[in-house]
């Protein structure tokens, strides 16, 4: 999936529309727009909107009155994820034909299970960064034809990329240019640990893709040269400069940017239903208070 490489950089803001916008999405876009504009760069939009229980309309038209307000400006059209599911449809199935992607079909429920009965033995299940238990892998060493019975089963299932087979394929480190800093202040050439993830999703029978193979998909598509992104997805890229360059994908430099958190110390969240852009707008404050507060001029 060869990529021509643009003429200037290009940067990207990518909300889901699941929720209003807080002071955490505001930062990301900010940093985004003006380092495009300090660059002579690109700026685009993109709704990840892949999660079609969860994402709707009203959230989208929030997030453009929001970034509006703010006095950010984009290019048009917008890119929407629900728009090109075939392009990702077609990269899992580049990395079937591989043969690097199986069938999984235990529950959490069952995972979870699987993990208290084997730390039961006082030994503690490998988690990956964010603390989640490595999936077992149950189905990774059955047959092909075995895999393939279990995918047309018509249980519920999703395909998980067999990460350390993956690995394998590369002689050499998988690294990233990294322009911000990790949670320990990493900068420079990074090397990737996607071991640290196990077999990660790639796909559900209820979602066509996942995060991680769609924003690679995307980021390819658009050209874009520089990921611009909260700490809290550093060790993702991780599991992204894998599928680069599983899928012979461009390496744009990346750029983690520090959070901001709450009261309780936590990232902001939607879900928790922390201050958004709105509010703030609507209790009568300026786009200039609102850079203010988060520290960007």
């Amino acid at each position: 999936m060869p990529v021509p490489p643009p003429a200037r950089p290009v940067f990207r803001f990518a909300p889901s529309p699941n929720g209003l916008l807080h002071l955490g999405h505001a930062l990301s876009a900010i940093i985004n727009h003006d380092r495009a504009a300090a660059a002579g760069g690109r700026f685009l939009i993109r709704i990840e909107d892949i999660d079609r229980t969860r994402c709707r309309p009203e959230f989208e038209t929030a997030i453009f009155e929001d970034l509006a307000w703010l006095g950010l400006s984009w290019e048009r059209p917008v890119r929407r994820q629900s728009d090109h599911l075939d392009l990702y449809g077609a990269a899992l199935q580049r990395l079937r034909d591989l043969g690097l992607v199986y069938p999984s079909v235990m529950t959490r429920g069952e995972i979870k299970a699987a993990v208290a009965v084997y730390e039961a033995g006082g030994q503690a299940w490998p988690r990956d960064p964010d603390g989640t238990a490595l999936y077992p892998g149950h189905e990774r060493d059955l047959s092909a034809s075995r895999q393939e019975a279990l995918a047309m089963s018509g249980r519920a299932h999703a395909w998980r990329l067999d990460v350390a087979k993956a690995v394998s394929l590369f002689a050499g480190p998988i690294t990233w240019r990294e322009t911000g800093a990790g949670p320990a202040g990493e900068t420079g050439l990074i090397a990737a640990d996607p071991a640290a993830w196990g077999d990660v999703v790639l796909s559900r029978s209820d979602a066509p893709s996942s995060y991680h193979l769609s924003v690679v998909v995307d980021d390819a598509l658009q050209g874009i040269t520089h990921v611009v992104r909260g700490r809290d997805l550093y060790h993702a890229t991780s599991v992204h400069r894998l599928l680069q360059r599983l899928l012979d994908l461009p390496e744009p430099v990346y750029h983690h940017h520090r959070l901001i958190l709450g009261p309780d110390g936590r990232k902001l969240s939607k879900s928790n239903g922390d201050t958004g852009i709105a509010a703030f707008r609507a209790a009568g404050r300026s786009p200039a208070e609102l850079r203010a507060m988060i520290g960007v001029q």
